[in-house]
Parts: structure tokens; C-alpha cells; sequence
């Protein structure tokens, strides 16, 4: 390939880049002028996680998932189970042989495999860059297919981060007071009751309404919490009737269990069956009843992640700059954690990922014969450290000082988000390379 065309995919990578970067500002810029607060976009985070990302899964899974199809996902699962464990390993190394902070582990271990790769794609379609890994007329089916695929990676992602990434920011073992599996009843309460609500529901009632305040009468407010808490106690007395043994087992799995999970079952689910299938996603004429208004109604809501989710990020990012202008209290960061987390995301992961893609693209038959498939896993580990981790560190019960230190070192990851576009050209190359 001739160095002009090399230069031009390079130029159409920082140019998505650079998008992706303007789009964070967009979210610094609005909280430093007072436009968003850092507790809205926490709220704004979580309905991000819980309600816009399963809503994108079941719509991008489900319409993308075949029978015929279902095999292209298996290597996605697998080399994001490979490349995650092996990130936790090597922060696990490094953390222990550099003596470095606790959170560089997370930070080490999860990437961000959710808004950035997709925002990345979006700018990636507008450059053209990728149409050459699928021909003329089918650039934008491609993309599609890579935005679902990185969506797959990103359940796996989350699984392993929620249910594990909390307990490596901190030594805090008191965690493990959940271990006590007492049953709630042996537990004390706050305020000195027995764990049980009024019947009537009155406690409405005795504040200010808010935005929490139940817009349902009464009677229903009332009724709704008696359900609520007969099969809570029901289901609480079956659970510590087992088995230790069996009560960890099944705690366990529930710390696998969140919303991004649940959206990408129900969108497989979907997507695996024909009659489900084609009740969501064909046309009116062919049986899709569910399209016109309850698919398009997730869709909508679902495409709403991309950006909105990346705003956050800018707005999140906003507070450790106006900490970091503070001094004292903005944290320390360590010269050897930023080197370290920025040499495995951005050079190492690379330098892995591209060779070993290629070699199985080109050499075996393991990976099912499509370019854009192989450009997204060898892009899955790339790319800066994930802005899950602050929120691990919120979970964590961690001093305002480490938050304060992860905060400022997203700050800079991000900023330096740009040189990933040598990774992206890298990647295409080697893709292009396989597919002749």
C-alpha cells in the first residue's frame, strides 16, 4: 500500500478522533459554565447504564443476531474473557512489582468498550476510513455489524468490572459483612423497626413532595408496597433457608446480574428466535407488528447512549480540572501509574492484539471471514481506561483524595485519546493485509 493512502486513513483516524475529543469538551464546557452539575450527570450516568445501553443491546443484538450469524459472536466472547483477565494479570503484576496505587489495577484492567468505540465508529463512517474492509455500497452495514460486536464486548466488560472491579480499589474487607448472611431479621434496623413499612403509606405524607414523590394514589402506593414486601420476605426466607454453600453461590451469581446484562439476554434471546425475530424487526407485510412502535421506540431511546454517554464523561472530567486547580485536595498521581496504564492501553494491547488478529485471520480458519470483524477485535483492548472505575471507586468507599487521583488521570487519558489513531490505522492495515 502506497504511503499517500496510509496518510490518508491516518488523517481520517485523528480526525475521528479529534471528534470524539470535541465531544467530551462539549461536557466539560457545559459544567464549567454551570450548564450541567456533577450530580445530574451522575443521575444522567446511571440512566446511561440502566436504561439507554440495554435498550441499544436488545435493539443492535437482536436485529444483527442470526442462527445463521450466532457464530461470528463466539470469538467476540471469547477474546473478551482472554483480553480482560490478561489486563487484571498484568495490573495485578504491575501493581505488586512497581508499587503502585491500588486503583491503577482497574484502571489497568478495564478499557472503555462502550461510548467511546461506538462515537469512534460513528466518526469513522463519516470519514470513510473502514469502507475499505467492505466494499463500495456496504460501508454502512459494516459499521453496524462493528457496533454490535463492540457492544458484545462491552456486556462481557461490564460483568467482570461490576461484579469484581470494586473490592481491587480498596483493602476494605468489610465487604465481606455481607458474608454474614444473617437473615434481615437478625440484623439491626435504622430507626429501631422491625424492617416493616406502614401498611397505609402515610410516609408520603410527611415530607415535601420531590421528585421521588409517588404520583399514584394511596390506595395503589399502599398495595404496591405490601406486594413489594411479601415477596421480598418470601423470597428472603427461601434464600436463607439453603445451604450456606448455596447462599454464596447464588450471591454470586447476582453480582453478574445488572441491567446491561438482562438488555443483551433479552436482544440474544430475540435475535435466536425467527418468530421473535421477525415480530420485531421486518416489515409490517412480513409479520413485524412490534417494529413500527416498540422497536423504533427502543431504537430511539437506545442511540441516545452514544453521545450522551461521552457527555457525561466531559462533565465528570470538569470536576477533577476545577480540583486540580485547588491543589491540596486534588489527589496525587503518580508519574509511574500514569506510564504504566497509558504503556499497556496504547502499546502493549496493540502490539498484541493486531499481530495475533492478523495471524488468525490470515492463517487459520478459526475466525469467520469478515474484515470489519477482525478490525473490532483487534481494537476491543485499545483505548483508554474506562470511566467505570471512578464509579468503582464511589462503591468502594474510597477517600475523596484517590477519587480525586483517578479523576485527574482520566482527565489526561483522555486527553491523550488522539494517539489511538495510530492503533485504528494499524489495525485497518492488518485487516486489509488478511483479507488479500
Amino acid at each position: 500500500m502506497s504511503s499517500s493512502e496510509i496518510l490518508v486513513s491516518f488523517l481520517g483516524a485523528v480526525q475521528a478522533s479529534l471528534s470524539v475529543l470535541l465531544t467530551i469538551s462539549c461536557g466539560v464546557a457545559a459544567a464549567q459554565f454551570g450548564l450541567v452539575t456533577t450530580e445530574a450527570a451522575e443521575q444522567v450516568s446511571r440512566l446511561c447504564v440502566k436504561v439507554l445501553l440495554p435498550c441499544l443491546l436488545i435493539t443492535k443484538l437482536g436485529s444483527e443476531l442470526h442462527l445463521d450469524t450466532a457464530v461470528r459472536y463466539l470469538p467476540i466472547v471469547i477474546w473478551a474473557i482472554v483480553f480482560t483477565l490478561g489486563s487484571i494479570a498484568i495490573g495485578k503484576a504491575a501493581v505488586s512489582f512497581f508499587r503502585l496505587p491500588k486503583w491503577a489495577l482497574p484502571a489497568i484492567a478495564f478499557n472503555n468498550t462502550e461510548s467511546l468505540p461506538l462515537l469512534l465508529l460513528q466518526s469513522l463512517e463519516t470519514t470513510g476510513v473502514l469502507s475499505a474492509l467492505v466494499g463500495a455500497g456496504q460501508a454502512s452495514d459494516g459499521i453496524e455489524r462493528a457496533r454490535t460486536y463492540f457492544l458484545a464486548c462491552s456486556v462481557i466488560n461490564n460483568t467482570i468490572t461490576f461484579s469484581q472491579g470494586a473490592k481491587w480499589i480498596t483493602d476494605d474487607d468489610a465487604s465481606k459483612e455481607d458474608d454474614s448472611t444473617d437473615p434481615p431479621s437478625q440484623q439491626p434496623q435504622e430507626n429501631g423497626q422491625d424492617g416493616e413499612e406502614s401498611e397505609d403509606g402515610d410516609d408520603d405524607d410527611s415530607s415535601d413532595p420531590d421528585e421521588r414523590t409517588s404520583l399514584l394514589p394511596r390506595r395503589w402506593v399502599s398495595w404496591e408496597r405490601r406486594v413489594e414486601n411479601k415477596i421480598t420476605s418470601r423470597f428472603q426466607s427461601y434464600f436463607y433457608a439453603t445451604p450456606k454453600p448455596v447462599q454464596k453461590t447464588l450471591a454470586a451469581i447476582g453480582t453478574f446480574l445488572n441491567p446491561p446484562f438482562i438488555g443483551a439476554v433479552i436482544g440474544l434471546i430475540i435475535g435466536l428466535s425467527p418468530p421473535l425475530h421477525r415480530l420485531f424487526f421486518s416489515d409490517m407485510d412480513e409479520g413485524g407488528y412490534f417494529n413500527a412502535w416498540l422497536t423504533s421506540s427502543l431504537k430511539n431511546v437506545g442511540e441516545l447512549f452514544v453521545s450522551l454517554q461521552v457527555i457525561v464523561v466531559g462533565v465528570k472530567l470538569s470536576l477533577s480540572l476545577r480540583l486540580m486547580k485547588e491543589g491540596e485536595e486534588a489527589g496525587k498521581l503518580p508519574l509511574g501509574a500514569i506510564f504504566c496504564v497509558i504503556f499497556v492501553r496504547f502499546i502493549l494491547w496493540p502490539a498484541i492484539s493486531i499481530p495475533l488478529i492478523w495471524a488468525l485471520a490470515a492463517y487459520t480458519n478459526i475466525l469467520p471471514n469478515d474484515p470489519m470483524l477482525w478490525w473490532a477485535l483487534m481494537m476491543m483492548p485499545i483505548g483508554p481506561t474506562a470511566m467505570k472505575v471512578l464509579a468503582l471507586a464511589d462503591v468502594s468507599g474510597t477517600s475523596e483524595t484517590i477519587r480525586m487521583s483517578i479523576a485527574k488521570f482520566l482527565t489526561l487519558s483522555y486527553i491523550i485519546t488522539p494517539i489511538v489513531s495510530f492503533a485504528v490505522v494499524g489495525a485497518l492495515e492488518a485487516a486489509k493485509a488478511a483479507k488479500e
